[in-house]
């Protein structure tokens, strides 16, 4: 039988860990939270209720509606109290003297004049008016019951019966008592319902006018989204654009602070409106818060513009539709309509359309051209544009330099005699040789109208694309002379200004466009030349002066206020050639955008007008010519060509080479290779298969030459 142990003393040795005893922690339950006070959840659950956007949306909708109501009353309370009394009369008095126009002062002080006199007038006549309406009673009842016993003693007579007499007298009586009981059943409902209506039509009043305030008006108005353009909204924006005197002169005038505003008119995708400033207040004050009036007007910068009318103290605002302005405009026609045709001297290029949604067309008829902007924002494509419509008239011929050298004037080729693209300063040498040699076309042209007045030349547009690089091209030529630059020594730009100084007389007119004008790269002389200038957005006011003139842009033209990379081909345009609304002196224009493809094409219907136009790629001075290939050449594929045209197309291949050519000229040429030019019809003409067989002689000497 076994027995427990059990010991009565402390063990002193420390335990092990395998023999330790197992020690239990009990870890008590965390306390209860503590409620959360019953006024405290109340107030959490009502403020959640009354910041809740259902429950705003309710209070802005009820305070709206109550306050439609209430200004409506105010509304036709004053309408009527300015229709009784003078003080209609007494605000346009205060607002012209405010403004400094006496003499509209005047006319209202003598408008007043007659007011107060009819309506003294009116009340002496209220002193007669009670014994006149008396007596019109009485006798108007004495008529109208003879004339209801006389048809009743017609009626007796035809009936034989004498009650009769009194028939129709009878019958009004008792049509009287009939109107008498229904106005006694109608009257209590009406008099119920009569507040209900009159609150209703107050509601409707100040509804209408949108009487209530900003806070409490529906989201689309709140916000500006759709906000119709009114005088009172104009009024109050111009107030608060921070220029004191015209705060001032507003305040005076009181509610007539519309005075100042001529009607509001609707013009393309917006409203526009004259404002007569008040006196101490200037127009340049205006202009320079452009951004502030807008944001008064609820819509952006690019949304609003201003100009100078002719008128004194006065600016015309253009305010468009919210959004309106980021919509494209249509295609240009050149592109809906094959048929369309062209004519340099009395035609209108189709360039785009205005900010009224009107069509933009401009004459280019003996008008020098210069298109500039940053780059990237649609030069090319607005120049090119005007050039494709031109070229749609056969008789203009183009010499073109396109210093980008990226493709963009390659349709061209087989409409230009001279097309030169690239962007290296071979090409800006080229480019400038072309330039002068239109100046040695120019002054020939002048010389043969100084003997023969009567003498007319076709057209001929010398366009230079990026010419900021032919202006800074750093080469120089043998004589030192450097081709870029802005002084007397510059090849180009002494080029440009003599095309510019008589270049138009006969029909030689310069066409460029160039990147972010400066000093350097668009020299005053020349800028100043063109008759047609139009400018992209630019970085600077003073760039805009530069693209447009000081005087456009002092009158509101602000390319520089446009929108980079946004409002791509809209160009703000100075120029006679181009309807301008009367007093300002630029129009901002949304040019139609012709992409490659189509462009292409309307090339490919200008090239069917023409016959076969050789296009030269490269200017090179130094090359001996061969005439006879040149002959061939400008030749091209027609049949035939007159002499005299033979002549112009080879002056235009090289003016220095064959400036003193001549019908004897030419047909020397041709018999010195056993063929000579014949009559077709009466006119002497060049045979491509004559010119082919010259050749084909020549080659057969020179070949005869070598084997002996």
């Amino acid at each position: 039988m076994s027995e427990n142990v059990v010991h009565l003393h402390k063990p002193t040795d420390p335990p092990n860990p395998d023999t330790a005893p197992t020690v239990l922690t009990v870890v008590p339950d965390a306390p209860p939270a503590r409620p959360v006070p019953l006024w405290v959840r109340s107030g959490r659950a009502i403020k959640t209720g009354v910041t809740h956007e259902r429950t705003r949306s309710t209070g802005r909708a009820v305070a709206r509606h109550s306050l439609y109501t209430l200004n409506g009353g105010r509304i036709v309370t004053r309408r009527a109290w300015d229709g009784r009394t003078g003080s209609r009369y007494e605000r346009m008095i205060r607002a012209a003297e405010a403004a400094g126009n006496l003499e509209a002062a005047e006319e209202w002080e003598e408008r007043l004049q007659r007011f107060r006199a009819a309506r003294h007038h009116r009340r002496m006549d209220l002193l007669h008016s009670p014994v006149e309406a008396a007596k019109g009673v009485a006798v108007g009842a004495g008529m109208s019951i003879g004339v209801l016993v006389a048809l009743g003693v017609v009626m007796a007579i035809n009936t034989g019966h004498v009650g009769d007499v009194i028939t129709p007298l009878t019958a009004t009586i008792d049509f009287i008592a009939l109107l008498i009981r229904i106005v006694q059943i109608v009257w209590g409902p009406a008099l119920t319902i009569a507040p209900f209506l009159a609150l209703l039509a107050l509601w409707s009043v100040g509804r209408k006018q949108q009487a209530a305030p900003n806070w409490a008006l529906p989201a689309n108005v709140r916000n500006g989204e759709g906000e119709p353009i009114t005088p009172s909204i104009v009024v109050k924006a111009l107030r608060d654009l921070g220029v004191p005197a015209l705060r001032n002169a507003i305040k005076e005038m009181g509610d007539a602070g519309a005075s100042m505003l001529g009607p509001i008119r609707i013009a393309g995708c917006g409203v526009e409106v004259d404002v007569t400033l008040p006196s101490g207040v200037a127009t340049n004050e205006v202009q320079g818060k452009r951004r502030k009036l807008a944001e008064n007007l609820t819509r952006h910068e690019h949304e609003v513009f201003i100009t100078i009318p002719e008128a004194a103290r006065t600016v015309r605002l253009w305010i468009a539709d919210s959004g309106a302005l980021d919509e494209p405009i249509g295609p240009s026609p050149l592109v809906t309509d094959e048929t369309l045709t062209a004519n340099y001297k009395t035609g209108r290029a189709p360039w785009g359309q205005d900010l009224r949604g009107d069509a933009a067309e401009l004459s280019v008829y003996q008008r020098h051209l210069l298109v500039t902007g940053l780059s990237n924002q649609g030069k090319t494509a607005a120049l090119r544009a005007l050039a494709l419509w031109l070229a749609l008239d056969r008789t203009v011929q183009f010499w073109i330099a396109d210093l980008k050298g990226v493709g963009d004037w390659a349709m061209f080729d087989g409409i230009a005699k001279v097309l030169i693209e690239g962007p290296s300063d071979n090409h800006c040498i080229q480019a400038t040789e072309m330039v002068e040699d239109a100046v040695e076309e120019m002054n020939r042209r002048i010389e043969a109208v100084r003997k023969d007045p009567s003498l007319v030349f076709p057209p001929l547009i010398v366009l230079v694309d990026e010419a900021q690089k032919a202006f800074m091209c750093p080469a120089k030529g043998e004589d030192g002379r450097p081709y870029g630059g802005s002084k007397a020594t510059s090849r180009y730009f002494m080029a440009v200004r003599e095309i510019h100084n008589q270049g138009r007389a006969v029909d030689v007119l310069m066409w460029q466009g160039t990147q972010d004008p400066t000093d350097q790269n668009l020299p005053k002389l020349v800028r100043e030349g063109a008759h047609t200038r139009a400018s992209l957005v630019v970085g600077t006011e003073s760039q805009a002066e530069m693209a447009l003139g000081a005087k456009a842009v002092n009158a509101g033209a602000a390319p520089h206020l446009l929108r980079q990379g946004l409002d791509k081909g809209t160009l703000v345009v100075a120029s006679d050639g181009i309807a301008i609304p009367a007093g300002q002196s630029s129009i901002t224009v949304r040019t139609h955008f012709i992409d490659d493809e189509p462009a292409a094409e309307i090339a490919a219907r200008a090239k069917a007008l023409r016959d076969g136009v050789t296009t030269l790629h490269a200017i090179d001075r130094d090359e001996e010519r061969d005439p006879l290939a040149d002959v061939a050449a400008v030749i091209g594929d027609a049949a035939r060509l007159r002499t005299d045209e033979v002549l112009k197309r080879l002056h235009a291949l090289d003016t220095a080479v064959y400036r003193e050519w001549n019908n004897g000229r030419l047909k020397r040429l041709l018999e010195e290779h056993g063929e000579e030019p014949k009559k077709s019809h009466g006119v002497m003409v060049v045979r491509r298969d004559d010119v082919a067989r010259a050749l084909a002689n020549r080659d057969a000497d020179g070949s005869a030459s070598a084997a002996e």
